[in-house]
Order: C-alpha cells, then structure tokens, then sequence
C-alpha cells in the first residue's frame, strides 16, 4: 500500500491501519482466485516478496519496516532476513540482508488487464477503446464527454489513474510520474543457478541502483529502475515510453545487482505513467448524488490497490455494507497540488535531492541524522 502503517495509524488510528493491510493480502490472493476462476493465464506467482539491503547502512531500513508492521500486530507476515538467509533464496550482489513479506506475487499485468478485458466481455459488458473522454458532468444522471458523443448513465466511475490529469476538473488531484523498465533475455539453467531466484519471489532495492524486479515465468529478468520524471503540466505524450538514459541506467543496475550474469542480452525495454496523489493516499469513493465514484491515487503500487479500489467501489455503489467500506480510502478526498511552475519545480528538486542523498549515503555509508528539506518538502 502507498501509505506506511505508522502514517496510516497517525492519521487513521490503528484499526484502520491493521484493516487497510488485512485487505491489502485479500487483495492480492484474491487476483490469484479470479485468474484460477476465470482461466487467466497472467504467470501468477505467490512467491512472497524480498527488499534487499545491499549495504550495511541499509539494513536499520529493513528492521524499520518490520517494526511497522510489529506495531499493528501483523509481524507474523514478515521476517527480516540476515546475509545467509537471503543468500539462501536469491544471491544478489553485495546483499547485507533483506525484508520478506510472505504476501507478496508476481505476475504479468498486461496478460492480466487483457484477461480481465475478456471476462467483462463475456459477462455482456462492452469496452470501447479508442474514445478520448474529455470531461465529465456529474449530477441524478452524470455525463462523460467523449470526441465521439456523450455517454450517460446512472453512476461514471472516475478510474484512469494518471491519465485523469488531463481533465479539467481533475488536473490538480494526481500527476503522471513516469516508469521503464528492461528485460534480459530468457537465462540458461546455469545462469539461473547462479542466480538462485527458484521461488519467482518480487524483489526490491534501496540506493542509486535500487529498482523493483521479476522473474518472469519464461526465465528473464525484468527491472524496473527508480527514476522517476513528472512531466511540466502533466503532459503525457508517447516520449515519455521511451527514455534512453533511463533504459541504460536499469541495464547497468541490473549488472550490478547479477554481475554473473556479464553479457547477458537485453531483448526489450518501455515505459509508461503511474498516477501520484500529492498525499500519496489512494482515494476509493463514490458520491451518490453526484453520481461518481472514484478510484485513483495508487502511486506505482497498482496491481494490488487497484483491485481493492474495484471491490471497494462495487460495495459501496451497490450499498452494500462491508469492512470495505469502512476503510479510510472511502472518506478519503484528494488534496490538490501545487499551480505550475511551483508543481514542476518542487517535484524537479525532490528529485534531484534524493538522488544526491543516495550518492552520499553510497560515500559515506549513513543517511543522515534528519529528514532532508526535500523530503520534508515531499510529505508537507
């Protein structure tokens, strides 16, 4: 979830941060159950999930999140691993030890928007692709305005993530932030072993070349590399895919992650955009009157949160009532960001400060004693 249990406790109280993570485990067994259902092939893997500290000054992270989860009582889902025991499941350079939440899956998101496309359809819905919605009117009977007419009818759920700010009347809620990622080539057995990596666990990684990573289930590594890009006025243009320097920094931090695996071919890379609230919370709400309901807010955690934000949503414009619907993301609003060019340029220069931060951090092995104006700047 985008949101620490300790900032959802100070905000929310401990209840709802414990319920916020039960639902959250629901969320992702639950993929797991309608690809089983419904025949979905998206190379689904319950195989948990691993943050690794590949330095010793990374490691108090790793008991910090622990402790996190400690403090709602739902510590029994994870374990901080030590350099042996990490190197037990995958053997990742430099590893110090590592974060495993036993919660976590892989799996293919686009065989899983595509398969979930089909079920709908065979279920009598109907997908119109290629329709620019415009804007939309809310009210007894709510409007979306597309290039091609308008569309009516009892309840319009607002659910395009980053693309929902290029609506007027949402431009101001959520920012595209871009992502890209890379992917080797199909590895040998041999390079496999060496590897370690058996259980198709989700990986993560702190520092200058941390990045989020998957065995896919036709044998190749995927790295998705931290580095960010807000785009001035949340202009989301086809560029954004295809960013070079960001491609070749993800090759290099795969390498240096699997530096046995020294002249391995990458085959493909791309990007897209994720949406970012400026509080980082998910908001998961409908307005009967108005006649809209809303999910959106996921920043980059969205397989999972997404499929919570639907089930959300069917409770509450269906009324029905469940612990859904009782969670904080329900009353949650968004709050706005900053006009341009304050917006691009506090963005920009969080940015740039964290890496800073990392590049001294990898010099001089310690983070430092405060929070950084940026990051002060970031959650103000």
């Amino acid at each position: 979830f985008p949101v620490s249990p300790l900032e959802l406790i100070g905000q929310h109280g401990y209840d709802a941060a414990r319920a916020v993570s039960l639902a959250m485990y629901e969320s992702v067994d639950q993929v797991g159950e309608v690809c089983r259902r419904e025949g979905i092939d998206a190379h689904y893997a319950k195989g948990g999930e691993l943050e690794v500290a590949r330095g010793v000054h990374e490691l108090p992270k790793l008991q910090a999140m622990y402790d996190e989860f400690r403090a709602i009582r739902l510590d029994d889902h994870y374990q901080v691993l030590d350099a042996q025991q990490t190197a037990e499941r995958i053997r990742v350079d430099g590893a110090m030890g590592s974060f495993w939440n036993k919660e976590g899956a892989a799996i293919q998101p686009a065989r899983l928007a595509r398969g979930l496309s089909q079920v709908v359809e065979r279920r009598g819905g109907t997908i119109y692709e290629q329709t620019r919605v415009t804007d939309f009117v809310p009210g007894s009977n709510p409007v979306l305005k597309t290039e091609r007419g308008d569309v009516r009818a009892k309840t319009i759920v607002l659910a395009g993530e980053a693309y929902l700010s290029q609506l007027e009347k949402t431009k101001r809620d959520i920012i595209p932030m871009t992502s890209h990622m890379v992917v080797t080539e199909p590895l040998s057995d041999s390079q496999w072993e060496a590897v370690g990596w058996q259980a198709r666990e989700v990986l993560g990684g702190f520092g200058s070349t941390g990045g989020y990573l998957n065995h896919t289930s036709d044998g190749r590594i995927a790295f998705g590399a931290y580095r960010a890009q807000y785009p001035y006025q949340s202009r989301i243009t086809d560029d954004l895919d295809r960013e070079e320097s960001i491609f070749e920094h993800a090759r290099r931090a795969t390498l240096a992650w699997f530096p046995m695996l020294k002249g391995v071919r990458f085959t493909h890379s791309w990007g897209g955009v994720f949406g970012t609230p400026r509080d980082h919370m998910p908001t998961m709400a409908y307005d009967r009157k108005q006649g809209v309901a809303t999910g959106q807010g996921y920043t980059g955690e969205g397989v999972a949160t997404a499929n919570l934000s639907g089930r959300v949503l069917a409770d509450l414009i269906t009324e029905t009532d469940s612990d859904l619907t009782r969670l904080p993301m329900t009353s949650h609003r968004p709050r706005q960001w900053e006009p341009e060019p304050l917006r691009w340029m506090g963005v920009k220069a969080v940015m740039q400060s964290r890496r800073r931060t990392e590049r001294h951090v990898e010099r001089t092995g310690r983070y430092p004693d405060k929070p950084t104006i940026a990051d002060r700047l970031w959650n103000w």
